[in-house]
């Protein structure tokens, strides 16, 4: 946290004209003048490489002590000079556990529309920082109340006063317990953390009371909001498709006592499926608190090593072909009830599986795919 001096004599300040980004750099010789223009008062600290002493021009030091963020001269000024100091103020508040000095949280309360000028890209580094670097929970509390949150992420702020059925969920609304689930993180991915801010920002568009509180589609919704929201923050492919598939598996785990065993070990075979386990008991800590089906699953993962997971295929399209049919869309089905019958058990062999598959390719539905020379 503690600049270097690299020379007593000169170095670089970043000039900006729009407070979006540097669009000069202007050289300093004077330490005094070039911790002026910086953004905090903890980042302001100086070491002379020569005598060895910290150069302390604007009260860093104290500010460490008292665990404050403060910003250096007038709060509005270093704000507009580069708008993505006010989620800088929040990042380095959460990360820390400091508080935000009083001039300066208000100076980020008022200029936080100005947010919206930065680019996706700056804002979306700063976000992932603050899911993943420490103080997630804190960090979106404080994106809340200076009014950063409603600016950059509205589907998150919606969550607020959604409430959720009391004998599920007795922790309160959706916000409640999303912040419950930051909480919970421990140095997570990138992915896992983005799962569990938006695992359930469907929910408030998906809001309905019937018999109790319900949520009808919200895993649906939610994969289409949270595709916005990353896409509109220009994460990676990857990353979007990772997000993707825990936020619309993680109600699966309610299912798995009673899947069919091939269905749970193709649940269970999915890439990165830690993070999945990881999510689903996050989100049973934060609510319920039962960990059953965790559990369940835990036990399951034991019991079954990887090459009962993924076995490899006792019958290919290619092997069909060569057993006289034609290739078409039933070749996929047949070969789906394949797998099923080899993943439950009931096959072992290549010819037990080619036996099921002409009992599927020679029924009345299966015809078509007989070649006319076999």
């Amino acid at each position: 946290m503690t600049p270097r001096w690299r020379s007593p004599h000169s170095a670089a300040i970043f000039r900006y004209d729009d407070g979006r980004r540097p669009v000069g750099v202007n050289f300093e010789t004077d330490p005094r003048q070039d911790v002026l223009r910086r953004d905090f008062t903890i980042n302001a600290l100086l070491l002379d490489p020569v005598s060895g002493d910290v150069l302390d021009f604007t009260g860093g030091r104290a500010d460490l002590d008292t665990r404050l963020i403060r910003a250096i001269g007038s709060p509005e000024q270093r704000f507009r000079e580069d708008h993505l100091r006010l989620l800088r103020a929040v990042r380095f508040a959460a990360r820390l556990g400091f508080e935000i000095e009083a001039e300066t949280f208000s100076a980020i309360q008022k200029l936080a529309p100005l947010i919206q000028s930065v680019s996706a890209e700056r804002i979306r580094d700063e976000i992932a920082r603050i899911l993943t670097e420490g103080g997630a929970r804190r960090g979106f509390e404080l994106l809340d109340s200076t009014g950063l949150l409603r600016e950059i992420l509205p589907e998150v702020a919606a969550m607020k006063g959604v409430a959720q059925p009391p004998q599920f969920h007795p922790e309160g609304d959706v916000w409640a317990h999303t912040l419950m689930m930051l909480e919970g993180l421990r140095e997570p991915s990138l992915t896992l953390a983005l799962g569990v801010l938006l695992h359930d920002v469907g929910k408030p568009p998906t809001f309905r009371v019937a018999d109790r509180i319900r949520f009808d589609g919200h895993v649906e919704k939610g994969i289409e909001i949270a595709h916005s929201i990353v896409t509109r923050l220009r994460f990676p492919s990857q990353v979007i498709a990772a997000v993707e598939a825990l936020i619309g598996n993680h109600m699966k785990f309610m299912e798995v006592p009673r899947m069919r065993e091939s269905t749970l070990k193709r649940f269970m075979r999915q890439p990165d499926f830690e993070e999945h386990m990881a999510l689903h008991r996050l989100d049973c800590l934060s609510s319920h608190g039962g960990l059953e089906n965790y559990e369940f699953v835990r036990r399951k993962q034991q019991e079954m090593p990887p090459e009962q997971l993924t076995p490899p295929p006792l019958l290919t399209g290619r092997e069909l072909i060569a057993a006289g049919y034609r290739p078409g869309p039933m070749f996929g089905v047949v070969l789906g009830q394949i797998e099923d019958a080899q993943l439950e058990g009931r096959i072992s062999s290549p010819e037990e599986a080619l036996r099921l598959a002409r009992e599927k390719l020679d029924a009345p539905e299966g015809q078509r795919f007989r070649r006319q020379d076999s």
